[in-house]
């Protein structure tokens, strides 16, 4: 009997486990949600949001399940000696580990940014060191006291909690959970009764404590500011900015959200302060959180809501769309002999050496070209003084890959009195060239044996129509003299190249006037397009 009552005193240590919220991969949106008790399985979730709701709603089941905390366990901390308490140290005062004690708890600890939520069975004391634990329920006070009479008689039994005992005391736990970028789950005590306040040892009082003085956007927050919640969370909110600068990617779905936010909680503190500033600052927030959207649902090739399907273009930025104009401007201007088959062969040329004016070049990059004679074009870019090159045109065009040809453009090499023509950097350059190779080597135009005039006009049309596709800015159309003289075609010859290109499937409801054309590009070649912006 002696070894079963010692064996019944045995004191266990708290329980704790935690629900966690992980990526399941690089570049996915879905997540997976783990819980670390052996009976729940991890789920698989479509996004963010959605995975959070589900790691809240699991982590709530629990609680309301789970049985009450026990009065007769260890604190769960002191199986880490609260390690992770410590009190902060004076300057000649050493650092000393927070001590246990008062009743039992059940307190879950989260993370600000939503990513995991651990329950612990602790003492009160080592809950309230911590800076995120919220209690959601407390041991009886009752059979916490006859536990401790219990162990101070030698012949009295162990008392052990009653199965059909309430799951949890006055302190109910509830949830409030906003579908924001951090996706942070904040839990919140509902007041226990009177009752109970007065049943309950002082030690599991909450301490009264000064509210913290938040600081967003440059601004503090008062401490007086009403109501509580806004204070709160314009507090938070603060935080949560600075945990995103310290990020090392940047994450524009979060940013968006957190700029929404903000938007929200600065209007409704102009409203409580009737400060015009604090309503500039929020109708701005709006404007961020608005920009960082569209940006996040352009990197991840979707579309905004009610615009229709997205295009994933190969060129991605309106900054890469101006440069490509940029270059075809340029050698409209600059073009150093006449006719579209010269016209073209230089277009590839000046992509090829644009950042430095210097660049490689083999048989194929202007054998692929549709150009009758390209050895003679070749020759008479050197004999102009155009293009150099290391060798012959001969061998130029004869070179393979593993044996690239030299060349050089003169007007294209930048020097200390003149930086070049172009403004773009070294990891654009084989971007735009490689735009412009997809563009004039496109299948269908290769197939019909397009010549160079035909390859010209779907670069000026690629170059010159709106985000859906239409020609012109608004959808007005193209200038023929502006396509003439890019093409370096006569405008009579202009319907004939329109033609083709419909015949192409690069062109729909081409109609050409007097001055104009117009139409659209056809769907299929929308991702080959640099938008006017």
């Amino acid at each position: 009997m002696g070894v079963e009552a010692h064996a019944t005193n045995e004191r266990v240590t708290g329980r704790r486990w935690t629900v966690r919220l992980d990526p399941v991969g690089r570049g996915r949106a879905d997540v997976r949600v783990s819980c670390s008790r052996p009976a729940c399985a991890a789920q698989m979730l479509p996004s963010a949001a959605a995975g959070r709701a589900a790691a809240i709603a699991h982590l709530k089941a629990h609680l309301r399940a789970g049985p009450a905390p026990r009065p007769s366990v260890h604190c769960a901390c002191r199986a880490e000696e609260c390690h992770t308490h410590i009190r902060p140290a004076g300057p000649r005062e050493r650092p000393v580990p927070w001590r246990c004690g008062g009743v039992v708890v059940l307190a879950v600890i989260t993370d600000r940014e939503g990513r995991w939520w651990q329950v612990m069975e602790c003492c009160s004391r080592c809950a309230a060191a911590h800076p995120t634990a919220k209690v959601v329920a407390t041991a009886p006070a009752a059979e916490a006291s006859a536990r401790n009479d219990g162990l101070r008689a030698d012949t009295a039994a162990p008392a052990v909690p009653s199965v059909h005992a309430p799951t949890f005391s006055a302190i109910s736990p509830h949830f409030s959970h906003s579908a924001t970028a951090t996706g942070t789950a904040v839990l919140q005590q509902a007041s226990a009764p009177r009752s109970a306040a007065r049943s309950a040892p002082r030690s599991a009082r909450p301490t009264r404590k000064r509210p913290p003085r938040g600081r967003i956007a440059q601004r503090l927050v008062p401490h007086d500011l009403r109501p509580v919640a806004l204070r709160d969370e314009l507090t938070e909110l603060g935080e949560l900015f600075r945990a995103y600068q310290a990020r090392t990617e940047p994450d524009l779905a979060m940013l968006a959200d957190l700029h929404a936010r903000k938007a929200e909680a600065f209007h409704a503190w102009a409203e409580a302060t009737a400060d015009t500033g604090l309503r500039l600052d929020a109708q701005r927030a709006e404007q961020a959180a608005a920009t960082a959207r569209l940006q996040h649902l352009h990197r991840i090739g979707q579309a905004p809501d009610g615009e229709g399907p997205a295009v994933v273009r190969l060129l991605t930025a309106p900054a890469q769309w101006k440069h490509a104009r940029a270059v075809l401007a340029h050698v409209a201007e600059n073009a150093p002999l006449p006719g579209a088959e010269a016209r073209l062969l230089v277009v590839m040329v000046t992509l090829r050496t644009a950042q430095s004016g210097v660049g490689n070049l083999v048989g194929q990059d202007i054998k692929g070209l549709p150009l009758q004679d390209p050895q003679h074009l070749v020759e008479q870019l050197v004999e102009s003084g155009w293009l150099g090159i290391s060798g012959t045109a001969e061998e130029l065009i004869a070179s393979r890959p593993e044996n690239p040809t030299r060349i050089s453009v003169p007007s294209l090499t930048p020097d200390e009195d003149d930086p070049g023509p172009f403004t773009f950097g070294r990891k654009l350059r084989p971007k735009l060239s490689g735009w412009a190779q997809r563009v004039v080597g496109e299948k269908k135009l290769r197939k019909g044996k397009t010549g160079a005039d035909v390859r010209l006009l779907a670069l000026a049309l690629a170059t010159g129509s709106d985000g859906e596709g239409r020609l012109g800015p608004g959808g007005e159309g193209i200038g023929l003299d502006t396509l003439s003289s890019w093409c370096s075609v006569d405008p009579a010859d202009l319907p004939d190249l329109v033609d083709r290109l419909t015949a192409a499937d690069w062109l729909a409801e081409a109609d050409v006037t007097g001055t104009h054309l117009t139409g659209r590009l056809t769907e299929r070649v929308l991702p080959l397009g640099c938008p006017l912006t």
